[in-house]
C-alpha cells in the first residue's frame, strides 16, 4: 500500500487507476465547471462528476466546493490540482518527445492575440504558414480578453504588454506605439500641425469609449503636453478609423501597425512625427507566450519560427 500525503492508502494498482480521473480532475478546474470540462472531452456532467467524487474518495479529501453558481477548489484541491497539472504537462511532453524523434509538425495548433492585432498583422501570415507547413492546421483566436493558454487550452497567445504575466514561457517580438495620420488631400485643405496643441482646431477621429478619449498626451523628452480633441466622426475600430482618414475626414490615432501600410503606400501621412502619443490600449511590447513544457511541440515550434521570423526582424 501507498500512503497518499493526504491520508488515504492507495495501493499501486489502485494508483494507476486513478490518473485518468486526476486528468478528469485538471481538466474540470482549468474548465471551471463540470459542464464545460464535459463538453471537451466528450462525456456528460454526470459521467464527470462521478468520476471527481471517486477520486475523492480515493484520496481521502474533498477536492472542491461545489455550488449551484460555481466550484471552488480546497486548499487540498489546489495542492492536488497542481500535481494533476504536472501530471498531464509530462504525458504531453512524452507525446511530443514522440513527436520530435519523428522530426514531423503535424496536427492543430492555436494562436490567441487582441483582435486587431490578429486581423491587420497575423492574418495576413497564415497562408505563408500553412504552405510552409501541409501536415499543421491553424485555429487563429480574435479576442481582446486576456488569454491563459493553460487555463484556455490555446498553445499560444499574443500580449501587448511590458508585465508580462508570470509562470509563462515568452518571445518579445516588437513594440507596439500609436502615430497620428491624415490624407495628403486633408493637409492641404487644413494644414500641417506643427506642435500637438494645433489640433485642437482640427478634426480629430478618436476611440469614444471614455471621456478621456478626447484627451491627448503627447510626449517629447521631458516635455508633457495634453491636448483635449474634437471631431464630427468617433470610431472604436481602428481600421475604421484609418479608412475616415484616408477619406479626408481628420487626424486619426493609430497603432503603427494598424496605419503603417497605408504610410508606406502614400495614402495617410504621419502627423506630428517627433512627438509620441500616449495611449492606454495597444501599446508595449508584443509578447509571445506559452507554457513553459520542457519540449514544445513540433507543430508549436514551427509557428513561433515563422512568427519570430516574420515580425521581430521589423522590432
Amino acid at each position: 500500500m501507498v500512503e497518499s500525503r493526504w491520508g488515504a492508502s492507495v495501493n499501486p494498482g489502485e494508483l494507476f487507476g486513478l490518473l485518468p480521473d486526476m486528468a478528469v480532475f485538471a481538466r474540470v478546474v482549468d474548465a471551471g465547471s463540470f459542464s464545460a470540462a464535459a463538453h471537451q472531452l466528450g462525456s456528460t456532467p454526470s459521467t464527470v462528476s462521478r468520476q471527481i467524487k471517486r477520486l475523492e474518495e480515493k484520496l481521502g479529501v474533498r477536492l472542491l466546493e461545489r455550488s449551484t453558481r460555481r466550484l471552488r477548489l480546497t486548499d487540498s484541491g489546489a495542492q492536488v490540482h497542481r500535481h494533476c497539472r504536472d501530471m498531464l504537462d509530462a504525458a504531453s511532453a512524452a507525446a511530443d518527445a514522440a513527436g520530435e524523434s519523428a522530426g514531423r509538425a503535424r496536427g492543430r495548433v492555436s494562436l490567441s492575440a487582441p483582435t486587431a492585432f490578429a486581423k491587420t498583422v497575423l492574418h495576413p501570415l497564415v497562408s505563408g504558414f500553412l504552405d510552409a507547413n501541409p501536415d499543421v492546421d491553424l485555429q487563429l483566436v480574435f479576442t481582446d480578453r486576456d488569454v491563459d493558454p493553460v487555463a484556455d487550452d490555446v498553445d499560444l497567445v499574443i500580449r501587448l504588454t511590458d508585465d508580462p504575466p508570470p509562470g509563462l514561457a515568452g518571445r518579445p517580438l516588437g513594440v507596439v506605439r500609436w502615430v497620428l495620420c491624415a490624407s495628403p488631400g486633408y493637409l492641404v485643405a487644413r494644414g500641417m500641425p506643427e506642435t500637438p496643441r494645433e489640433l485642437a482646431q482640427h478634426d480629430c477621429l478618436r476611440l469614444g469609449e471614455s471621456p478621456d478619449d478626447a484627451n491627448w498626451r503627447f510626449l517629447r523628452s521631458h516635455e508633457s503636453v495634453t491636448v483635449g480633441v474634437r471631431g464630427r466622426y468617433v470610431a472604436n475600430h481602428a481600421g475604421a478609423r484609418l479608412e475616415a482618414a484616408v477619406a479626408g475626414l481628420g487626424i486619426a490615432n493609430l497603432p503603427d501597425f494598424v496605419a503603417s501600410a497605408a504610410l508606406r503606400h502614400g495614402d495617410v501621412v504621419h502627423v506630428l512625427p517627433g512627438w509620441t502619443l500616449d495611449s492606454r490600449a495597444y501599446i508595449g511590447t508584443i509578447w509571445l507566450l506559452y507554457p513553459p513544457n520542457r519540449f514544445l511541440p513540433p507543430k508549436v515550434r514551427v509557428l513561433i519560427d515563422h512568427l519570430v521570423a516574420q515580425l521581430a526582424p521589423a522590432a
